[in-house]
């Protein structure tokens, strides 16, 4: 799993990783931008650095409640990510793929209001290329609340699930309490990014689908 921020993970795929995990895989999560730092003007990393550190510890707190096996956190300007050479991001991605060697990647949907998402979907894509021995065989998108649905640009796309993991009571749970552990970037609700507005999503993309509870994604790939 790719994300762009301490967060994205979970707000995108934590009832999945929860669902994979409890199934027997091995999930890692790879997150690329340290996050907090956009939040002023100017990036100071250093005046941040006690609130880096919190966030970080709740993003390993967050991931080992959902079962997954290893978090790395890089640290890449929040919000500043298209300041960054493109090939350095891919490298990134590459090598975690080299020491991974994972058949599945979960990372952001391209068409999204973030700058930092759609950066790390170009990477992911571009890092999972099509060429001889590439281990990785399916690529899914997620879809983040307060971001994906507030791109109105048309023109690539809008996101439109075509592959859905439903979730039972107790992985939705699971989500909903790592998104707790994140407390610091939840919002109240009616924000899109609150806990309840979550739960609600995932109501939705279960009744999408006939169940009680479910995520949604678009394939980008599956090699079968």
């Amino acid at each position: 799993m790719v994300a762009a921020h301490p967060d994205d993970e979970v707000l995108g795929c934590g009832g999945t990783m929860a669902r994979l995990a409890e199934e027997g895989h091995d999930v890692h999560v790879l997150i690329l931008a340290e996050g907090l730092t956009s939040r002023e003007i100017k990036r100071d990393r250093e005046s941040k650095l006690s609130e880096l550190n919190s966030l970080s510890n709740d993003a390993n707190k967050a991931n080992l409640s959902l079962g997954v096996k290893t978090v790395e956190l890089y640290d890449f300007p929040d919000n500043r990510m298209d300041s960054i050479d493109r090939l350095d991001v891919i490298k990134v991605v590459e090598r975690k793929i080299d020491v991974i060697g994972p058949s599945v990647i979960f990372t952001h949907f391209g068409n999204d209001l973030n700058v930092d998402h759609r950066i790390t979907n170009d990477a992911v894509v571009t890092a999972c290329r099509v060429y001889p021995n590439q281990v990785v065989e399916e690529l899914f998108f997620f879809e983040v609340a307060s971001s994906t649905e507030w791109q109105i640009s048309p023109n690539f796309g809008s996101f439109q699930p075509n592959v859905y993991y439903k979730l039972s009571l107790q992985q939705m749970e699971k989500k909903k309490n790592a998104l707790s552990i994140y407390e610091s970037e939840m919002r109240p609700f009616p924000h899109a990014r609150s806990i309840e507005a979550i739960e609600a999503l995932g109501k939705w993309r279960g009744a999408n689908i006939g169940y009680s509870f479910a995520e949604a994604f678009v394939v980008g790939r599956l090699i079968r």
